[in-house]
């Protein structure tokens, strides 16, 4: 009989009160050691590295010997004048570069300028930007309800298309979603970010599966809480939503309205370094061997009961079809 996989009431308040917890982002540094993984020759794009698991992570996949473009958008900015003086006085390989992922010109462009640094290859794309507005969903206009998907999930997939042919070509490569907890379970008010985040895991889950024949791993990344700059961001974004909500909406919804752009994230306490860590041990995995998904948090991570559920689920309906062989290499059944 297969094995049932719930999620009870108090585990779900248990994860509400773990969004609360924090320590300043600049303590959350690396304190690499001999026994972490080895990069060296791999080549990784990474977006979103003004700040977060983007920024640390494109210093610490480059001191673990990787060549790094680390890009972030409306350029020239103090973060990416920092980031090269630090690459500069430190030795790094890492090529700070132009992407907003809105924008198809500048992804294409990008793309092309890395592809060329890099000798037409590169092994590692990690989708890493994103952001948050929150609010009830009644409460997200238009407007935030199109940046909270052009940039979560329209942008994901606009790096995949500009990365992918050159891996298609190579036959091998990953690629690396940022997700969350939040993109297998629900809290209410998060506005749209579960509902673009699940959209990026069934994105994922399919491109997974697709690029078994040429040799190229997905890997979905999903952390819980971490003290990172996106609650900041978050609150900008939230709070000019707010200012545009009608009356009958903020009337309609007082507390939850009233909560609204509060959270900076200051208060959380867990190490983002966790999640780069969580990375760069599967990009130096066997090709073929790595997760589809990863669940990332010291304690506390409800997500991996849904994780196990969908998979055996996946594998009852297609592991036996035309489609089997690649579901069940995904899902290291192969």
């Amino acid at each position: 009989m297969a094995k049932r996989h719930m999620i009870n009431r108090r585990q779900l308040m248990a994860g509400t009160a773990m969004l609360a917890a924090a320590v300043p982002l600049a303590k959350a540094q690396a304190r690499l050691s001999g026994d972490e993984p080895d990069l060296t020759g791999k080549t990784v794009l990474i977006t979103g590295c003004s700040s977060g698991f983007g920024r640390l992570g494109a210093e610490y996949y480059a001191r673990r010997g990787a060549r790094v473009f680390a890009t972030m958008r409306n350029m020239p900015r103090p973060e990416a004048d920092k980031l090269r003086a630090l690459a500069e006085s430190d030795g790094l390989p890492i090529d700070v570069i132009e992407i907003d992922v809105l924008s198809d010109a500048q992804v294409e462009a990008g793309v092309r300028k890395a592809l060329a640094a890099a000798g037409g290859r590169i092994d590692v794309l990690i989708n890493n930007a994103g952001i948050g507005i929150t609010g009830p969903v009644e409460a997200q206009d238009m407007a935030a309800t199109k940046l909270a998907f052009d940039t979560n999930v329209f942008g994901c997939q606009r790096m995949i298309q500009a990365v992918l042919p050159s891996m298609r070509a190579a036959g091998r490569g990953q690629i690396f979603s940022i997700s969350s907890q939040i993109g297998r379970l629900v809290v209410p008010s998060a506005g749209h970010y579960c509902a673009t985040k699940f959209a990026l895991e069934s994105l994922s889950e399919q491109l997974a599966y697709e690029l078994v024949p040429h040799g190229i791993d997905v890997s979905i990344i999903q952390p819980g809480g971490y003290p990172t700059k996106i609650w900041v961001n978050r609150n900008r974004y939230t709070s000019e939503l707010k200012a545009r909500l009608p009356n009958d909406v903020r009337d309609g919804y007082p507390q939850l309205i009233g909560a609204m752009g509060q959270e900076d994230g200051s208060r959380r306490t867990t190490d983002p370094m966790d999640v780069p860590r969580a990375i760069a041990e599967i990009i130096a995995m066997p090709a073929g061997a790595r997760p589809l998904r990863k669940a990332v948090h010291p304690t506390y991570r409800p997500q991996e009961a849904v994780n196990a559920a969908c998979a055996e689920a996946q594998l009852a309906f297609l592991g036996e079809s035309a489609f089997g062989p690649w579901v069940r290499a995904a899902h290291g059944q192969g």
